[in-house]
């Protein structure tokens, strides 16, 4: 369980660094990218559009998402497997088909695919680890992007390609990219984990470093939390 990692394991992460890779979101981590070439513009009507994103424990991706203007929800959940074991005791073995995934609604007048796509290949995660993302490792903790439409499909595809081709990662990206059958919802308690919890030795190495990132590379974009 991510919970019970105790902050002196945490620090001895951090000093095999060079064994581990940087924490994804740190500051040797975190790449600015271009805007995707391919991408629809943000929409001129309101409403409300659905994108899933996986990219290692769900705590630091919801998070991402949840400062970002324009997104109206973020809600972590498992996806690629099915509704029998959508639940963290079997999806945590590794054999469920299932990654942990973030479902994002967002309002498309406000922020486009293409930028949702651009944060999380940003600063939401590292799409050059195979089943694996910071000390997590696993098919649970893969980089995938479940579409919810063709559109979707088309825009995430050309723009890995694109970054590939532009050599900007020092790997190849290994994200997946499929259709979405279904989402469903983490139990309780993992839900808002970094806000409820920022003090959590696993969110201040691994998640908080995201936020500080997504601040720093889209200002235009982040929204701050919100005031108790």
């Amino acid at each position: 369980m991510r919970a019970k990692i105790s902050l002196p394991i945490l620090f001895a992460l951090a000093l095999a660094g060079l064994f581990l890779g940087a924490a994804p979101g740190s500051a040797d981590q975190a790449v600015e990218l271009p805007d995707p070439a391919l991408a629809p513009p943000s929409s001129k009507t309101s409403g409300q559009q659905t994108a899933v994103f996986a990219g290692g424990c769900f705590w630091g991706v919801q998070a991402v998402f949840q400062h970002v203007n324009g997104v109206i929800s973020a809600t972590s959940g498992y996806s690629g497997g099915d509704a029998g074991s959508a639940h963290y005791e079997i999806v945590s073995e590794g054999h469920s088909g299932h990654a942990e995934a973030v479902r994002v609604v967002y309002d498309p007048a406000k922020i486009s695919y293409g930028q949702l796509l651009k944060v999380f290949f940003s600063v939401a995660h590292d799409p050059t680890q195979l089943n694996r993302q910071g000390p997590d490792s696993g098919t649970q903790y893969r980089s995938a992007i479940f579409t919810t439409s063709p559109e979707q499909e088309k825009t995430a595809r050309a723009y890995v390609a694109q970054l590939d081709r532009a050599k900007a990662f020092p790997a190849r990206i290994v994200t997946q990219i499929n259709p979405l059958n279904a989402f469903y919802r983490a139990e309780d308690y993992h839900q808002d984990y970094l806000r409820l919890h920022p003090d959590q030795p696993y969110i201040v190495f691994n998640d908080l470093p995201k936020l500080a990132q997504l601040k720093r590379q889209f200002p235009g974009l982040y929204r701050p939390p919100a005031a108790n």
